[in-house]
């Protein structure tokens, strides 16, 4: 049956407040039944409302949050990174997303301790048209990205290393020179670069097998790991020739640990593995003219052939 003129205005009022009622009567229910926690947060930083978070496998109750500040329940300076979110996304109107991490020791404040393990979230944080408690304010959803962020940080650690060593790969090495590069062109703090090889890695592995070969690659990637600094970056450059770079260190400082190496080598060696093998290297660093990274590769790289034409087991530096 078609209806028209005053029926039909009628009817469709009718229908229009079915909606509404229905809208009003459940969407605390649709808010509360989110999966991922939903956060109402003012420019101030306080909670003025939280809905969702029913994935119980990744969160917690936040109800209690409601009425607290940030500066409440996270650390000062965890705070002020939220508070800053917050800002930037009233004053672009659009979706901001943003990654980020909180762990037990962010939270403070609170009747149950923060989580043991780090765990990493996706921020979607939308400003909102209308004010809340007298402020502007945004909401913000949390979603658990955790196993996704460890999934990538897998599949980027096996890009950037080296299967057999576990050190760094030449990618990696590269990534590293040239951030290094930009520090030193900005603001002159050095970096010693060192380049060494093994010298009878060939005879090692015609006498003894490749198994044996690489069980000396796997203990001089060891020898690296236990006697140089955390800061230092050692990275498999291809076959038995291996990088070694040292930031905040000028040539001259580095050269004494490249002797260290050096002398190190052939003792550990023939301890664990009864091989005898010593290593020959080149040792530079950035100079203001250098333009790339390949610029103290290959310099490093001279002073290793240096080395071998001299009588191999020395380490030269340009």
């Amino acid at each position: 049956m078609r209806v028209s003129g005053p029926a039909y205005i009628g009817l469709a009022s009718r229908e229009s407040m079915k909606v509404a009622v229905f809208t009003l009567q459940n969407l605390q229910s649709i808010l509360s039944a989110l999966p991922d926690p939903t956060f109402v947060l003012t420019r101030s930083g306080r909670y003025a409302a939280v809905f969702g978070g029913k994935d119980h496998r990744h969160y917690h109750d936040g109800s209690g949050l409601i009425g607290k500040r940030m500066s409440e329940v996270l650390i000062a300076e965890k705070a002020s990174w939220f508070a800053a979110e917050i800002a930037t996304a009233l004053a672009s109107r659009a979706l901001h997303i943003i990654e980020y991490s909180l762990s037990g020791s962010d939270v403070q404040g609170l009747r149950a301790e923060g989580p043991d393990e780090t765990i990493w979230f996706e921020g979607r944080v939308q400003a909102l048209d209308f004010p809340v408690e007298g402020e502007e304010a945004v909401v913000w959803v949390a979603s658990n990205i955790t196993d996704k962020n460890a999934a990538q940080q897998k599949l980027r650690h096996m890009s950037e290393t080296d299967a057999l060593t576990g050190l760094y790969n030449r990618r990696k090495l590269l990534e590293t020179l040239d951030d290094r590069l930009g520090v030193f062109s900005r603001d002159r703090i050095p970096t010693a670069v060192l380049i060494f090889d093994l010298d009878n890695f060939k005879r090692i592995n015609d006498e003894s097998g490749h198994h044996a070969g690489d069980d000396v690659l796997v203990e001089i990637a060891g020898i690296c790991r236990r006697n140089l600094r955390k800061t230092d970056l050692v990275a498999r450059l291809g076959g038995d020739e291996f990088v070694v770079v040292m930031p905040g260190m000028a040539q001259e400082d580095a050269f004494p640990i490249a002797e260290r190496l050096r002398d190190l080598v052939p003792v550990t060696l023939r301890r664990t593995l009864r091989q005898e093998s010593t290593i020959s290297a080149g040792l530079s660093e950035f100079w203001l003219p250098d333009r790339s990274s390949d610029d103290v590769l290959r310099r490093a790289d001279a002073g290793l052939y240096m080395s071998k034409r001299a009588g191999r087991n020395r380490i030269s530096a340009l």
